[in-house]
């Protein structure tokens, strides 16, 4: 079974990114399966408060969820042209100690995708994560990419993905990744 671990960089629980995320979990190929992982928890970096305290709960649980999937996707907000603090947050916390690292990211398969209600997607957002990705090591997927734009109308009042365009681009998009991360591609 070919585990995938999807990370929504949104708190909020209207999110148009952790909807698409969520919509995921039921497009899965065989012998697949999308767990979630949270952001909730983690606060932000100090390394004064790393050095005093170690890592927090929320960090290991992060950190221990990302080392032990075949491939992570991270479904990224575009907030003023660029990553969401919360989200960059979260992956700096998960690069430390930076002996733990290779553990954590090296040569992990990582993917991108993202929803924005705008009409370019969240296509400057991923492209910001690339030099993020390449620094700790990551094996990106470049074999395709998933910005839903206008994704405030994809989907319905309690978060479900009613747009039949986007859910067979969504399929599409993780057989993919999927496969690339059993090392198939």
């Amino acid at each position: 079974m070919t585990r995938i671990l999807g990370i929504s960089g949104s708190l909020r629980q209207g999110s148009l990114n952790s909807a698409l995320l969520r919509a995921g979990v039921g497009l899965m190929p065989d012998g697949a399966t999308l767990e979630i992982a949270s952001l909730v928890g983690i606060p932000l970096y100090n390394g004064d408060e790393e050095a005093a305290h170690g890592l927090p709960a929320a960090v290991v649980a992060l950190k221990d969820a990302i080392a032990g999937a075949d491939g992570v996707l991270l479904v990224t907000p575009e907030y003023n042209n660029g990553i969401p603090g919360v989200f960059k947050n979260a992956i700096d916390w998960a690069s430390r100690p930076a002996n733990d690292s290779a553990r954590v990211f090296g040569n992990r398969p990582f993917a991108l995708m993202g929803a924005s209600p705008g009409a370019f997607g969240t296509i400057l957002a991923q492209d910001a994560w690339l030099p993020v990705l390449r620094a700790l090591g990551t094996r990106l997927w470049s074999g395709g990419r998933l910005m839903a734009s206008r994704a405030d109308g994809l989907f319905d009042e309690q978060g479900r993905l009613t747009d039949e365009a986007t859910r067979g681009r969504l399929r599409a998009f993780l057989a993919g990744f999927t496969d690339f991360a059993r090392g198939a591609a």
